[in-house]
């Protein structure tokens, strides 16, 4: 089948309202790598240490994770439409202001009402592609995570091409298209059916009470450690310039999105979720060793190489989320988002320090071990994810934003 037809028409043939939120979409994927390349820019232009600036990362996650119990609640009540243009309002005026910052605490504090913006979008966008798109949900989720892994691999390339003039510049350039992506929703996306139930803050802390989904989520924690201290601390290690560190994550990026739409499929029909997950987070734990212990060539390759992997992981914890519990899916999906990102969140700030207290190579050390901690909860917890694991199928779905991200 190609791979852009869904058995129900063309993903391609759809609403200026889909295609209008899926291309605000990508912009927002993109904002979450645009700083990798420009890392060490920003350290120099703003007298900052690595330590520093990797709190622009801890900032944006945190704020994320808080935000994923909020988001529910917002959009059952104003509605998706009004929700996405708030999340984009918040991404223009923040990610505008972080081009004017004239220290770095200033810069993490922009980054920050960015991330809440940025969850506010994320959060919202899938369901509002399903419920505008034609040709069923399996195009509109095949489109979003197009969208995602467009973002993710251009967001790198993005942030090479404006910074090598200036850091300030992706900031400004981020605003201008999301203002643009505010205008196209604005214009063309009508509101969408309210649900009938109105989402609390507390859902998602209780659907955690759900044995599957919390194992699947403490997994998840220790492998987003593991996926962020790659993308926050690699730059400082490689040491290259905004072009060259562009490049490498834009490759990065591409792999990312071709593991998480077509490969980890294939490999969750033929070997079965559990044994795909356990597997990809044991050679990433390889690859990330070899990463921080090998030399400037190896380096850079298994950086390119951990999209791949990441990829894989990205779509089953997703798959997992959402289908190992009862509780319904925008639900699930806060849930276990609230808890693994903060792990994005405390990977860019400990990573750093960890290079302090000891050298560069440890940091990538404890990235290999949470990656296997992950793979051990699947390997004790399996009995909890077994008979919900082998019910999934590759449905390429997500309700968080950065999987599959998730979200």
């Amino acid at each position: 089948m190609d791979p852009i037809d869904t058995g129900s028409g063309s993903i391609l043939r759809q609403p200026k309202a889909v295609w209008a939120t899926a291309g605000a979409s990508v912009v927002a994927f993109m904002g979450i790598g645009l700083v990798d390349p420009i890392l060490p820019s920003i350290a120099e232009g703003l007298d900052a240490t690595a330590g520093q600036v990797s709190l622009l990362f801890t900032s944006y996650f945190l704020i994320t994770a808080l935000a994923m119990l909020v988001t529910g609640f917002v959009s059952s009540r104003i509605g998706g439409r009004r929700t996405l243009l708030l999340g984009l309002a918040l991404v223009v005026v923040f990610a505008g202001l972080s081009g004017t910052s004239g220290s770095v605490g200033e810069l993490v504090g922009f980054r920050a009402g960015w991330g809440l913006g940025n969850a506010l979008f994320v959060s919202t966008a899938l369901a509002v592609i399903v419920g505008a798109a034609a040709g069923g949900s399996a195009a509109a989720i095949l489109l979003y995570e197009s969208a995602l892994g467009l973002g993710m691999a251009c967001g790198p390339l993005l942030g090479a091409l404006l910074g090598d003039a200036s850091w300030r510049y992706p900031f400004f350039g981020t605003a201008a298209l999301m203002a643009v992506g505010f205008a196209c929703i604005a214009a063309f996306l009508k509101e969408q059916p309210r649900p009938a139930r109105r989402t609390s803050l507390l859902d998602p802390v209780k659907a955690l009470g759900h044995g599957g989904l919390a194992s699947t989520a403490v997994s998840a924690f220790f492998y987003n450690y593991t996926f962020f201290t790659v993308l926050a601390f690699t730059p400082f290690v490689l040491d290259m310039s905004p072009y060259r560190s562009g490049a490498v994550f834009f490759a990065w990026g591409v792999l990312l999105a071709v593991f998480s739409v077509l490969v980890a499929p294939r490999l969750q029909k033929r070997f079965g979720s559990l044994r795909v997950l356990g597997g990809s987070l044991v050679l990433l734990a390889v690859d990330v060793l070899v990463l921080g212990h090998g030399g400037h060539t190896a380096a850079v390759a298994c950086t390119v190489l951990s999209g791949a992997l990441i990829g894989v992981n990205n779509t089953v914890y997703t798959e997992l989320a959402l289908g190992v519990s009862d509780a319904p899916r925008p639900v699930a999906s806060a849930g276990y988002n609230f808890v693994r990102w903060f792990a994005a969140a405390a990977a860019p700030f400990f990573a750093p320090r960890i290079e302090e207290w000891s050298d560069v190579h440890m940091p990538f050390t404890v990235a290999a071990v949470t990656a296997v901690l992950g793979a051990l909860v699947v390997l004790v917890r399996r009995r909890s994810l077994t008979a919900e694991a082998e019910e999934l199928r590759p449905r390429h779905a997500t309700e968080d934003g950065v999987g599959v991200y998730a979200n």
